[in-house]
C-alpha cells in the first residue's frame, strides 16, 4: 500500500495505473490479488479480537491489535483500489459463498481453543489441553482449507 500513496518517483495516479494493469494483464499478479483477497475472506477482525484478549499486557494488546487492524485495512482498501472489486470475493462467489458457510462451524472451535490457550496460559492441563489445543489448531485449518 505504501506504493500506492508515497510521495516520489511515478505520479501516484500513475502507480494506480501501472498495478491495475498489471492485476489485468499478468496472470501471476492476478493470482497472488486473487490469494489475498481469499485470505481477507477468510480472515475475522471479530474473532481476531477474542484471540487478542488473551494478551495480559493491556498496552501491548492494544498497540498490536491497532497494527493489525490498521494492515488488514489498508490492505483491503488496496485491493479495492488495484482490482476496482470492494466486496470480498466478488469475482469468486462461489468461493465467498463457501467461505461464509463455514464460518457458523468454525467460530464455536475458534471460541474452544481460545479457552484451551487461557487454560494452558494459567498452567492448567497438560499432555491432555495441549492435545485438545492441537486438534483444535488442525479442525480451524481444515475447515478454512489452509496448513494448520
Amino acid at each position: 500500500h505504501e506504493f500506492l500513496h508515497e510521495k516520489g518517483g511515478l505520479p501516484i495516479q500513475d502507480r494506480r495505473r501501472l498495478l491495475q494493469e498489471m492485476y489485468q494483464s499478468w496472470p501471476f499478479f492476478n493470482t497472488l490479488l486473487s490469494n489475498i483477497d481469499m485470505v481477507l475472506a477468510k480472515s475475522d477482525l471479530g474473532l481476531a479480537r477474542v484471540y487478542n484478549a488473551l494478551v495480559p499486557d493491556a498496552r501491548l494488546r492494544r498497540k498490536v491489535f491497532t497494527a493489525i487492524e490498521r494492515e488488514w485495512r489498508l490492505t483491503a482498501d488496496a485491493l479495492a483500489l488495484i482490482t476496482g472489486q470492494h466486496e470480498r470475493l466478488a469475482t469468486n462467489p462461489a468461493m465467498a459463498r463457501s467461505i461464509r458457510h463455514r464460518f457458523p462451524y468454525i467460530d464455536p472451535l475458534h471460541h474452544l481453543q481460545v479457552e484451551l490457550l487461557r487454560r494452558h496460559r494459567a498452567g492448567q492441563g497438560g499432555e491432555r489441553l495441549q492435545r485438545g489445543i492441537h486438534i483444535a489448531i488442525n479442525g480451524i485449518a481444515t475447515a478454512l482449507r489452509n496448513t494448520g
